[in-house]
């Protein structure tokens, strides 16, 4: 099942180039709400059937015709594993971004997770507004997303998968800068528009093995990153045990997997284009912030 917000906070199911409302599945209290989706999220066991119910009955109208929001617009945590495909790791530690003083990459095995701002979320087709700093690059990364279904607290590797939700794409937009000083990590990571999601979710029942999808992304046209998730060097399931080890993940939270290689510069006026194996494409436009 492939699920969208759209509109007002509508949740929709989508099927090819259509989509069926079915918001009504969940409590209208959280009608118009960013936090709609998240309810329906918590609560999708017992809300199987209603929906099948609802899919049954529902006007099909053209995707094409409603504005896709991101598919989770408030997750309560953003988690991200830094430096886990190798490549990657190759290709940043002889980066001139890294300071002289940081000899060494880990990858996410070693490093674990950190954190990006939730506010930082934004959807499948916003623009990504670059702050006004001259003296400092941004980079692209597209990654596989998981989003947490079920709560997870200490939960192994091999009983990880019970407690996703399923799978998008994103983006985890990074400003970089040469020389010793470099801000905080999630700060360089959390400006707004600094993580698009979508276009919808992928429910984990469609996703046959998050191990294996190609993942790309172009700039202008030209290909920048080409990778499979087969190359990760901590799996999801480890990312879970990991992270589950530390913080309770809860219904609802995008945990962003890493970035394989080919991360470079994106500059205002750009558009960016983002897909994964079964999990659709989203396409950015990059703008220069206006306040």
């Amino acid at each position: 099942m492939r699920i969208a917000l759209f509109d007002h906070y509508r949740i929709g199911v989508v099927d090819g180039a259509s989509i069926r409302d079915v918001t009504d599945v969940v409590d209208s209290r959280w009608h118009g709400t960013p936090y709609v989706i998240n309810e329906l999220i918590e609560h999708f066991d017992e809300l199987r059937a209603p929906l099948r119910v609802a899919l049954a009955s529902a006007e099909e109208r053209p995707l094409a015709g409603v504005a896709l929001l991101p598919p989770i617009p408030r997750p309560g945590q953003v988690l991200a594993a830094p430096a886990n495909y190798h490549a990657h790791v190759a290709e940043m530690s002889d980066s001139k971004y890294l300071p002289a003083n940081r000899q060494t990459l880990h990858s996410a095995r070693r490093a674990g997770f950190f954190i990006k701002s939730s506010g930082s979320i934004c959807g499948p087709a916003d623009a990504v507004e670059l702050p006004p700093m001259p003296d400092r690059a941004f980079h692209h990364e597209v990654e596989l997303g998981v989003v947490i279904g079920k709560s997870a607290r200490g939960v192994p590797a091999d009983r990880a998968a019970d407690h996703i939700f399923g799978y998008l794409i994103l983006l985890d937009l990074t400003l970089r800068t040469e020389g010793e000083h470099q801000e905080e990590r999630t700060m360089r990571k959390s400006f707004e528009t600094f993580t698009p999601i979508g276009p919808f979710i992928v429910t984990a029942d469609e996703v046959a093995d998050p191990g294996d999808l190609g993942l790309r992304l172009w700039v202008n046209g030209e290909l920048r990153q080409q990778a499979n998730t087969r190359d990760l060097i901590v799996g999801v399931g480890e990312l879970i045990e990991q992270a589950s080890g530390v913080v309770t993940l809860r219904p609802g939270d995008i945990y962003a997997t890493g970035t394989p290689e080919g991360v470079g510069p994106i500059e205002v006026g750009d558009v960016v284009r983002a897909e994964i194996d079964g999990l659709g494409e989203m396409s950015l436009p990059v703008v220069k912030r206006d306040w």
